[in-house]
């Protein structure tokens, strides 16, 4: 584990945060090795780590099924979460400043935990997604509660166009009075693309303005896509 932690803090967090302030996400190159995420693919099929199962087409959420772990989490993904948060809180407390938004989120990721859980968020909201051949997911956004983290990451378990064709991973970002933008990025196995879960701030000629995006999967021609959601609040249901 202390691995992980330590490829978290060698990474140019300087350069991520302009990034993310730009774009609206970043992509943190080679976190997981190849074992890693097969481990994580390998522990799809073990039913005692999962608290829900939702097959997407039953809710129009695309063609996939996705798991929602229990707590307590794997330890890689435990440390993973409680360690990346830190890098992000500043990060999401910059936009709130820019958009005058009287947020500020806490410096450790428990902090934010107990705060879901002054509010009956309790439910572990991590979880690992499977496509086959036809999947997709439509265009959403990942809230559950009341309380939220605005940022949000995902790693990428299968080489694309080796694992899997198709499948990208899609943002659109809805500016006010102006046409939807469609962003497309296809991450390595082993990358973790960083996002914000529902808008960011965008400077306009008077100030900063908010841009509400949405995040989604393209139509997978071939092979199976896994990958692995981490969402830093947690869940009313």
């Amino acid at each position: 584990m202390q691995n992980i932690q330590s490829k978290i803090a060698s990474q140019n967090w300087e350069n991520i945060t302009e990034t993310m302030h730009e774009n609206g996400f970043a992509v943190l190159s080679n976190i997981l090795n190849n074992e890693e995420c097969e481990a994580l693919k390998a522990e799809y099929r073990n039913p005692s780590l999962y608290r829900k199962t939702v097959v997407m087409e039953r809710y129009r959420f695309g063609l996939g099924e996705y798991k929602y772990f229990n707590y307590p989490l794997p330890d890689l993904i435990q440390n993973l979460r409680s360690s990346i948060y830190p890098k992000l809180a500043p990060i999401a407390n910059a936009w709130m400043k820019a958009l005058n938004i009287n947020t500020v989120f806490p410096q450790t990721h428990s902090e934010l935990l107990q705060q879901c859980h002054d509010n009956n968020q309790l439910k572990a909201t991590v979880l690992i997604l499977k496509y086959g051949k036809g999947g997709f997911n439509t265009l959403h956004q990942d809230l559950y509660g009341d309380v939220y983290f605005p940022i949000q990451i995902v790693l990428f378990l299968n080489e694309p166009d080796e694992d899997f064709t198709g499948g990208e991973f899609v943002l659109t970002q809805q500016t006010p009075r102006a046409q939807s933008k469609a962003i497309v990025l296809k991450p390595k196995k082993g990358d973790i693309l960083a996002f914000t879960t529902n808008f960011r701030p965008v400077k306009g000629t008077k100030g900063y303005y908010r841009v509400n995006m949405k995040h989604g999967v393209s139509e997978i021609h071939s092979g199976e896509r896994f990958t692995l959601g981490i969402i830093f609040h947690d869940a009313l249901s």
